[in-house]
């Protein structure tokens, strides 16, 4: 049997406690201290511990018991390799903009006219007024709708029913959709504070290339949209 004073016993756990821990199991001391070892001996009164090519003694009265110790954090390499499969099973912005239509009675066409002219399919978008990600959602308006602008599928979805909403609001009128797109764009207010698309420059571009988007694509044999920026 080794006896040792309790100082060196002392000197002996700390210096086992700041060791690097590998794959292995701890010791837990009736302190309440554990111990890290890669395997352990039990010799009567004396349990060895050994770590690192060392040995540390410590009477058995001591030790409450053993843990094994927790897998090892999981390799840089593998942790983006499950980034990457996430992403590959996570819906593409262009299937939000469909799941997102259809689930708000919307033609899927039309939505992707205005995703494309908004942002160009780009998550990331924010304009210089503000509007944010693939809808351009202001934050008010994100807000109204319970969503958070930066989530593509949340950003999606208030769009949707944002534009949803607009084109209910404007069902009566022999041009619909082009003041739901021209309310979009620059507000309910401003169209119907001019009865009709506000003669502002930006904005009846806006309308122009959206409804030519929706009328080009209505024309085409159903498939996956082309991400457009312009």
């Amino acid at each position: 049997m080794i006896l040792e004073s309790r100082p060196a016993k002392l000197l002996l756990t700390l210096a086992a406690l700041a060791m690097p821990c590998f794959a292995g199991e701890y010791a837990v001391l009736s302190t309440g201290f554990r111990i890290h070892s890669d395997r352990h001996e039990t010799d009567g009164a004396i349990v060895r511990l050994y770590a690192s090519g060392g040995v540390t003694e410590v009477p058995a009265a001591h030790i409450t018991g053993f843990e094994t110790e927790e897998a090892l954090p999981k390799a840089a390499s593998d942790v983006q390799s499950a980034e990457v499969q996430r992403a590959a099973v996570a819906p593409n912005p262009e299937q939000l903009v469909t799941a997102a239509a259809k689930k708000n009675g919307l033609p899927p066409e039309l939505v992707h006219s205005l995703v494309a002219a908004e942002s160009g399919y780009h998550v990331a978008a924010i304009s210089k007024k503000g509007a944010i990600g693939l809808m351009q959602l202001m934050p008010s308006t994100a807000r109204d709708y319970g969503a958070d602008p930066t989530d593509p599928k949340q950003n999606v979805e208030a769009g949707t029913q944002y534009l949803r909403d607009l084109l209910l609001k404007y069902q009566h009128d022999e041009h619909q959709v082009s003041r739901a797109l021209a309310a979009y764009n620059a507000g309910p207010g401003a169209v119907d504070r001019y009865h009709g698309v506000p003669p502002y420059r930006e904005t009846r571009a806006y309308v122009a290339r959206v409804i030519r988007k929706y009328e080009t694509k209505k024309l085409k044999p159903a498939g996956k949209p082309t991400p457009s920026a312009d």
